[in-house]
Protein backbone atom coordinates (compact mmCIF):
# COMPACT_ATOMS: atom_id res chain seq x y z
CA UNK A 1 0.00 0.00 0.00
CA UNK A 2 0.96 3.89 -0.51
CA UNK A 3 0.11 5.99 1.98
CA UNK A 4 0.28 9.54 1.94
CA UNK A 5 0.14 12.18 5.66
CA UNK A 6 -0.34 15.49 4.83
CA UNK A 7 0.86 17.68 7.45
CA UNK A 8 1.70 21.12 9.13
CA UNK A 9 4.14 22.28 11.47
CA UNK A 10 2.79 24.62 13.95
CA UNK A 11 3.77 26.65 16.99
CA UNK A 12 3.37 24.49 20.44
CA UNK A 13 0.70 25.69 22.11
CA UNK A 14 2.58 24.96 25.79
CA UNK A 15 4.65 28.17 24.20
CA UNK A 16 3.66 31.80 25.88
CA UNK A 17 1.99 33.07 22.18
CA UNK A 18 3.52 37.07 21.72
CA UNK A 19 1.09 38.75 19.10
CA UNK A 20 2.64 41.99 17.53
CA UNK A 21 1.22 44.18 14.69
CA UNK A 22 -1.88 41.46 15.13
CA UNK A 23 0.14 38.72 14.28
CA UNK A 24 2.06 35.69 16.00
CA UNK A 25 5.22 36.37 16.55
CA UNK A 26 7.70 33.74 15.69
CA UNK A 27 10.45 34.84 17.72
CA UNK A 28 11.62 32.63 20.10
CA UNK A 29 9.18 29.93 19.37
CA UNK A 30 8.88 26.10 19.08
CA UNK A 31 7.31 24.82 16.36
CA UNK A 32 6.47 21.00 16.38
CA UNK A 33 4.30 18.92 14.02
CA UNK A 34 0.44 19.84 14.46
CA UNK A 35 -0.37 17.22 16.85
CA UNK A 36 -3.62 16.24 14.96
CA UNK A 37 -1.40 15.10 12.29
CA UNK A 38 0.78 13.15 14.28
CA UNK A 39 -2.15 10.65 14.65
CA UNK A 40 -1.98 10.48 11.36
CA UNK A 41 1.58 9.32 10.72
CA UNK A 42 1.46 7.28 13.64
CA UNK A 43 -1.62 5.42 12.20
CA UNK A 44 0.11 5.26 8.69
CA UNK A 45 3.09 3.90 10.25
CA UNK A 46 0.77 0.88 11.87
CA UNK A 47 -0.96 0.21 8.64
CA UNK A 48 2.50 0.06 7.15
CA UNK A 49 3.78 -2.34 9.83
CA UNK A 50 0.11 -4.68 9.11
CA UNK A 51 0.43 -4.27 5.28
CA UNK A 52 3.51 -3.21 4.11
CA UNK A 53 3.90 -0.62 1.33
CA UNK A 54 5.65 2.83 1.72
CA UNK A 55 4.63 6.34 3.12
CA UNK A 56 5.09 9.55 1.91
CA UNK A 57 4.71 13.03 4.01
CA UNK A 58 4.28 16.25 2.69
CA UNK A 59 3.86 19.63 4.04
CA UNK A 60 4.36 22.86 2.33
CA UNK A 61 5.88 26.41 4.32
CA UNK A 62 8.99 27.71 4.84
CA UNK A 63 12.51 25.83 5.23
CA UNK A 64 11.94 25.41 8.94
CA UNK A 65 8.81 23.06 7.83
CA UNK A 66 11.78 21.05 7.06
CA UNK A 67 12.22 19.66 10.70
CA UNK A 68 8.67 18.75 10.84
CA UNK A 69 9.35 16.42 7.86
CA UNK A 70 12.15 14.73 9.31
CA UNK A 71 10.38 14.45 12.70
CA UNK A 72 7.58 12.56 11.09
CA UNK A 73 10.49 10.40 8.90
CA UNK A 74 12.22 9.75 12.04
CA UNK A 75 9.16 8.05 13.42
CA UNK A 76 8.56 5.75 10.69
CA UNK A 77 7.84 7.50 7.62
CA UNK A 78 9.77 6.59 4.30
CA UNK A 79 10.22 9.88 2.19
CA UNK A 80 8.91 13.49 2.34
CA UNK A 81 7.84 15.87 0.10
CA UNK A 82 8.62 19.81 0.78
CA UNK A 83 6.73 22.72 -1.46
CA UNK A 84 8.68 25.73 -0.13
CA UNK A 85 6.96 28.86 0.21
CA UNK A 86 9.78 31.10 1.77
CA UNK A 87 9.66 33.68 -1.05
CA UNK A 88 5.87 33.59 -1.31
CA UNK A 89 4.20 37.20 -0.93
CA UNK A 90 0.66 36.03 -0.41
CA UNK A 91 -1.20 33.89 2.54
CA UNK A 92 -2.10 30.53 1.65
CA UNK A 93 -5.63 29.56 3.05
CA UNK A 94 -7.06 26.55 2.85
CA UNK A 95 -8.62 26.48 -0.51
CA UNK A 96 -4.81 27.30 -2.17
CA UNK A 97 -3.57 24.61 0.10
CA UNK A 98 -5.70 21.86 -1.15
CA UNK A 99 -5.12 23.24 -4.82
CA UNK A 100 -1.19 23.07 -3.94
CA UNK A 101 -0.95 19.65 -2.68
CA UNK A 102 -3.40 18.20 -5.40
CA UNK A 103 -0.54 19.50 -8.07
CA UNK A 104 2.04 17.61 -6.49
CA UNK A 105 -0.15 14.73 -6.48
CA UNK A 106 0.19 15.43 -10.01
CA UNK A 107 3.66 15.18 -10.00
CA UNK A 108 3.75 11.45 -8.47
CA UNK A 109 4.33 8.25 -10.39
CA UNK A 110 3.05 6.51 -7.48
CA UNK A 111 -1.02 6.82 -6.67
CA UNK A 112 -1.95 6.94 -3.10
CA UNK A 113 -4.15 3.79 -1.60
CA UNK A 114 -4.17 5.83 2.00
CA UNK A 115 -4.22 9.70 2.54
CA UNK A 116 -4.02 10.74 6.19
CA UNK A 117 -4.43 14.13 7.37
CA UNK A 118 -5.13 15.68 10.81
CA UNK A 119 -8.77 16.78 11.71
CA UNK A 120 -7.49 20.25 11.96
CA UNK A 121 -4.50 22.59 12.46
CA UNK A 122 -4.32 24.27 16.46
CA UNK A 123 -3.14 27.04 14.85
CA UNK A 124 -6.13 28.37 12.82
CA UNK A 125 -8.80 25.74 13.44
CA UNK A 126 -10.41 25.53 10.26
CA UNK A 127 -10.59 21.77 9.19
CA UNK A 128 -10.63 22.40 5.48
CA UNK A 129 -7.62 21.04 3.56
CA UNK A 130 -8.57 17.22 3.97
CA UNK A 131 -12.29 17.76 2.51
CA UNK A 132 -11.29 19.91 -0.11
CA UNK A 133 -8.21 17.59 -0.92
CA UNK A 134 -10.81 14.49 -1.07
CA UNK A 135 -13.27 16.58 -3.66
CA UNK A 136 -10.57 17.67 -5.84
CA UNK A 137 -9.28 13.86 -5.87
CA UNK A 138 -12.54 12.74 -6.61
CA UNK A 139 -12.24 9.87 -3.69
CA UNK A 140 -14.15 9.15 -0.45
CA UNK A 141 -13.86 11.15 2.47
CA UNK A 142 -14.20 10.48 6.11
CA UNK A 143 -13.67 13.12 8.64
CA UNK A 144 -12.56 12.54 12.31
CA UNK A 145 -12.32 8.60 12.67
CA UNK A 146 -11.24 7.09 15.81
CA UNK A 147 -10.49 3.45 14.59
CA UNK A 148 -9.65 1.91 10.69
CA UNK A 149 -8.96 -1.13 9.45
CA UNK A 150 -8.39 -2.22 5.94
CA UNK A 151 -8.22 -5.70 4.32
CA UNK A 152 -7.41 -5.21 0.61
CA UNK A 153 -9.43 -2.49 -1.16
CA UNK A 154 -11.76 -2.57 1.37
CA UNK A 155 -11.79 -0.33 4.64
CA UNK A 156 -13.85 -0.38 7.80
CA UNK A 157 -14.22 3.11 9.72
CA UNK A 158 -15.30 4.15 12.89
CA UNK A 159 -15.79 7.99 14.11
CA UNK A 160 -17.51 9.26 17.07
CA UNK A 161 -20.46 11.27 16.70
CA UNK A 162 -22.72 13.04 19.05
CA UNK A 163 -21.74 10.64 21.77
CA UNK A 164 -22.17 7.13 19.94
CA UNK A 165 -20.05 5.76 17.15
CA UNK A 166 -20.58 5.44 13.53
CA UNK A 167 -19.46 2.66 11.56
CA UNK A 168 -18.70 3.14 7.93
CA UNK A 169 -17.68 0.52 5.34
CA UNK A 170 -15.77 2.29 2.01
CA UNK A 171 -13.26 1.57 -0.56
CA UNK A 172 -9.88 2.96 -1.36
CA UNK A 173 -8.25 4.63 -2.29
CA UNK A 174 -9.66 7.03 0.59
CA UNK A 175 -8.83 10.03 2.30
CA UNK A 176 -9.66 10.07 6.33
CA UNK A 177 -9.04 12.93 8.78
CA UNK A 178 -7.32 12.18 12.57
CA UNK A 179 -8.38 12.64 15.78
CA UNK A 180 -7.41 12.25 19.44
CA UNK A 181 -7.83 8.64 20.46
CA UNK A 182 -7.29 7.08 17.25
CA UNK A 183 -3.95 5.97 18.70
CA UNK A 184 -0.80 7.24 20.65
CA UNK A 185 2.06 8.68 18.69
CA UNK A 186 5.13 7.02 19.19
CA UNK A 187 8.49 8.95 19.85
CA UNK A 188 11.40 9.12 17.37
CA UNK A 189 13.91 7.08 18.46
CA UNK A 190 17.82 7.51 17.99
CA UNK A 191 18.25 5.21 15.14
CA UNK A 192 15.05 6.50 13.34
CA UNK A 193 16.71 10.35 13.46
CA UNK A 194 19.89 8.68 12.25
CA UNK A 195 18.22 7.13 9.59
CA UNK A 196 15.63 10.47 8.92
CA UNK A 197 18.93 12.35 7.90
CA UNK A 198 19.38 9.73 5.07
CA UNK A 199 15.82 9.37 4.13
CA UNK A 200 14.84 11.04 0.67
CA UNK A 201 13.10 14.49 0.50
CA UNK A 202 11.89 16.19 -2.76
CA UNK A 203 11.60 20.14 -2.64
CA UNK A 204 9.49 21.98 -4.96
CA UNK A 205 8.78 25.43 -5.46
CA UNK A 206 5.49 26.64 -6.51
CA UNK A 207 6.92 27.79 -9.76
CA UNK A 208 7.85 23.98 -10.81
CA UNK A 209 3.97 23.18 -10.72
CA UNK A 210 1.29 23.52 -12.69
CA UNK A 211 -0.25 26.08 -11.35
CA UNK A 212 -2.08 29.36 -11.78
CA UNK A 213 -2.19 32.67 -10.36
CA UNK A 214 -5.86 32.48 -10.06
CA UNK A 215 -5.97 28.72 -8.76
CA UNK A 216 -4.12 29.47 -5.98
CA UNK A 217 -5.65 32.83 -5.20
CA UNK A 218 -6.86 32.98 -1.53
CA UNK A 219 -10.30 33.09 -1.27
CA UNK A 220 -10.24 34.15 2.56
CA UNK A 221 -8.57 36.91 4.14
CA UNK A 222 -6.91 36.81 7.68
CA UNK A 223 -6.78 40.86 8.79
CA UNK A 224 -6.17 40.53 12.96
CA UNK A 225 -5.20 37.83 15.48
CA UNK A 226 -5.92 39.20 19.10
CA UNK A 227 -6.11 37.23 22.25
CA UNK A 228 -9.61 37.20 24.31
CA UNK A 229 -9.84 39.52 26.77
CA UNK A 230 -8.75 39.35 30.20
CA UNK A 231 -11.18 37.71 33.15
CA UNK A 232 -12.67 40.69 35.11
CA UNK A 233 -13.84 39.73 39.01
CA UNK A 234 -17.21 38.75 39.44
CA UNK A 235 -19.74 40.84 40.99
CA UNK A 236 -21.22 39.44 44.20
CA UNK A 237 -24.64 40.65 44.61
CA UNK A 238 -25.78 40.96 48.25
CA UNK A 239 -29.24 41.90 50.49
CA UNK A 240 -32.04 39.61 50.13
CA UNK A 241 -33.41 37.20 47.61
CA UNK A 242 -35.74 40.21 46.36
CA UNK A 243 -33.29 42.71 46.06
CA UNK A 244 -30.49 40.71 44.46
CA UNK A 245 -33.15 39.82 41.47
CA UNK A 246 -33.55 43.67 40.94
CA UNK A 247 -30.18 44.44 41.21
CA UNK A 248 -29.36 41.90 38.62
CA UNK A 249 -31.84 43.08 36.12
CA UNK A 250 -30.76 46.34 36.72
CA UNK A 251 -27.39 45.58 35.80
CA UNK A 252 -28.30 43.54 33.23
CA UNK A 253 -30.29 46.02 31.40
CA UNK A 254 -28.45 49.02 32.22
CA UNK A 255 -24.70 47.64 32.30
CA UNK A 256 -24.52 44.64 30.34
CA UNK A 257 -27.13 45.72 27.83
CA UNK A 258 -28.64 42.45 27.01
CA UNK A 259 -32.24 43.27 28.36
Amino acid sequence: MNFLVCLKQTFDTEEKIVLKNGQISEEAVEFIINPYDEYAVEEAIRLKEKHGGEITVLTIGPDRTEQALRSALAMGADKAILVETEELEVELDEHSISQVIYAVLQEQDDEFDLILCGYMAVDDGSAQVGPRLAQLLQIPHVSTITSISVDGKNAAIEKDVEGDTEHIQTTLPLLVTTQQGLNDPRYPTIPGIMKAKRKPLTRYELDDLSLSEETIQSKTTQKEIFLPPKKTAGLILTGSIEEQVTSLIEKLNKEAKVL
